[in-house]
């Protein structure tokens, strides 16, 4: 089974890849049965010769192979009939912007994997890069609030060679007594509190979030049962929550008269209750001055992320009596950090991870898939959709 990978192609150009040289190397290694063989690239995070110097055979052409894999979204003119191609296609949601790219793929009878849906028996995920996203969409908190009060000035994540690059910069670091709010408990939140720890600052309950002055930075990390409540007063429920999400209401409120800088790293279901409305900014009791809005959800359920920002640029203020985009550090606006490809900033220490998990847990499976795995994660086989992925019919015969 012959493995290409793919030279990205979706503009901005994104650095990650789905297989490093040393990953490459061992999958090889483990499983002869593979041959691995990837599309030169002036762009990626490892080089031409990182991959040569693996072993592995660089290639302006892949039409040989049997399975392509890359990151982000393929370009339409680039893909090959009949192949299999694995990536993230951002497609099983039936977004308004990728209905062409799953219609091609159905008409040159593809078979497409998605990583999003890659996932064990017990429906625990086994690949992403949202741990990733949650370490830079923090530090890119600290660096705007840093910015924004000429603290200090970090240097951008994605000028820093790695993650041990990166963390020597929070050196630079010095809060007043701020107070610091994530929402999320899953893999994002995880690492925004992963690059948050070095700095040393003490972790507080909700209650005493809220209620108590500290004199010193703090930080919170809320889930869902702290920010909504069920509308006919039964106790939470996390699976009720995810399955009926519109019976609740959100207590979000109270969080806004007290945090300094929110860094949003929760999952939200559009059915869900909004975090804040356009009002709530303009309340005199409103202190939230920073927003690192790592789960980037467009206007809603926070109404300050207008617009995904970029990696170069990925900063603006948000004029709360204006409702509209201003400038970053003007102290009448909100600041706003709202990149939508964050893991990119770190590119090889966020694919090595990936790539890693891509060997141990995935690529055997299309050897074996006992398990179910490849299968749970295929959108469209030989151009027709899967049985789980059957509802987006309407959505690819649309005009």
């Amino acid at each position: 089974m012959h493995i290409g990978i793919i030279k990205e192609t979706k503009v901005p150009t994104d650095r990650r890849v789905p297989i490093t040289p040393e990953a490459a190397s061992r999958l090889i290694h483990l499983y002869p049965e593979f041959e691995i063989s990837i599309e030169s690239s002036e762009t990626r995070c490892y080089s031409d010769e990182e991959y040569r110097k693996a072993g592995i055979r660089v290639t302006d052409d892949l039409s040989d192979c049997d399975i392509l894999a890359g990151v982000k979204e393929v370009g339409i003119s680039s893909l090959i009939p009949g192949k299999i191609y694995m990536f993230f296609s951002h497609t099983a949601k039936k977004q308004p912007h990728n209905r062409i790219l799953l219609q091609e793929i159905v008409r040159k009878m593809i078979t497409l994997v998605d990583y999003e849906y890659l996932a064990d028996k017990e429906n625990s995920r086994l690949v992403a890069f949202g741990k990733w996203a949650g370490l830079v969409g923090a530090y890119n908190g600290l660096r705007a609030f840093g910015l924004r009060y000429d603290l200090y000035d970090l240097k951008p994540a994605y000028q820093c060679y790695d993650l041990n690059r990166v963390a020597s910069e929070l050196d630079k670091v010095e809060l007043p007594g701020v107070k610091i709010l994530i929402t999320g408990t899953g893999r994002v939140a995880s690492g925004a509190m992963q690059m948050l720890a070095p700095l040393g600052y003490e972790i507080v309950t909700p209650a005493d979030f809220l209620n108590k002055e500290f004199g010193k930075p703090v930080i919170c990390q809320l889930g869902p049962w702290d920010y909504v409540r069920r509308k006919d007063g039964e106790e939470f429920d996390l699976q009720h929550f995810y399955y009926y999400p519109g019976e609740y209401d959100s207590t979000f409120h109270p969080y806004t008269t007290v945090t300094d800088l929110f860094i949003p790293c929760h999952y939200w279901n559009p059915g869900s209750p909004e975090f804040l409305s356009k009002e709530d900014y303009r309340r005199p009791d409103f202190k939230i001055s920073v927003i690192a809005d790592v789960s980037c959800d467009i206007k809603k359920p926070i109404p300050s992320t207008l617009r995904a920002s970029t990696i170069e640029e990925p900063f603006y203020g948000y004029d709360p009596e204006t409702c509209t985009e201003g400038e970053p550090f003007d102290h009448k606006n909100i600041t706003v950090m709202a990149v939508d490809n964050l893991p990119g900033e770190l590119p090889r220490d966020a694919s090595a991870e990936f790539a890693n998990k891509l060997v141990d847990d995935v690529f055997p499976a299309f050897l074996n898939d006992r398990d179910g795995i490849i299968e749970r994660a295929t959108i469209v086989r030989e151009g027709g959709l899967t049985r789980n992925f059957s509802y987006l019919d309407d959505y690819i015969h649309s005009i």
